[in-house]
């Protein structure tokens, strides 16, 4: 029974929700994220001050969302079950590992349509393909994203299982966009500046656009698969 999801604000909770079945008698809490690794440390442990923890602490938490690809063996529209998480802390590379029994009960699930990877979390945005497919070399892990490995950090101290479910919305074979311009402090996207980066780089933002649309449909789909009665 998981109670929470967590998800990136916007497009990614937008179909989350959507995904999310009204017949659910009890549906699971559904919570927007901000992006990236600092901004969801604070948010986390803010919504820890609000909610006081020692008495309404969540027991079963479901991590949900896009991912980019480090590995030609995934593609957009992939989906992955994340097994553990890494982050690159002064040159070592850290580790927190998924919920097993969780982790087995989703892939059980949704049997062959996710695979089982390890997955880096990134405090900034990874756009050039050269980069990503050297990360993946470097680290082993198969994807990347710019919250798991803090929120999984989180939770490990409160001894609540985390399980993560992502979509794959861009290979490794094309740069994207380098719209870190976008990204505010506080983990917001700003539309001016999206837009900008978009325009100033039009193959490369066709190429997120294609993917991020195919990611949001999928996303879609597999919280349907998941939450329904």
């Amino acid at each position: 029974m998981i109670d929470t999801i967590l998800v990136v604000q916007g497009q990614e909770f937008k179909s989350v929700k959507r995904g999310l079945s009204c017949s659910l008698s009890v549906p699971p809490k559904l919570l927007p994220l901000p992006i990236g690794v600092t901004s969801v440390s604070r948010y986390l442990h803010q919504w820890q001050e609000k909610h006081d923890f020692s008495s309404q602490q969540p027991s079963t938490v479901l991590v949900m969302g896009l991912c980019g690809s480090l590995s030609s063996q995934y593609q957009p529209g992939d989906v992955v079950i994340y097994n553990e998480c890494v982050l690159f802390d002064d040159s070592q590379l850290l580790r927190q590992k998924c919920n097993e029994v969780l982790t087995s009960k989703l892939q059980t699930h949704l049997q062959e349509k996710a695979s089982l990877v390890r997955g880096l979390t990134s405090d900034r945005l990874i756009y050039k393909a050269e980069e990503k497919q050297l990360l993946g070399k470097n680290t082993g892990a198969e994807v990347v994203d710019m919250e798991g490995f803090a929120i999984l950090n989180f939770f490990a101290k409160l001894s609540v299982s985390v399980a993560m479910v992502r979509v794959i919305s861009d290979d490794c074979h094309h740069d994207l966009p380098n719209i870190t311009s976008a990204i505010t402090s506080s983990g917001n996207l700003l539309p001016l500046p999206l837009a900008i980066a978009m325009f100033r780089q039009p193959l490369a933002a066709l190429q997120l656009i294609r993917g991020s649309s195919k990611g949001l449909k999928v996303l879609q789909e597999v919280t349907s698969c998941l939450f329904s009665d």
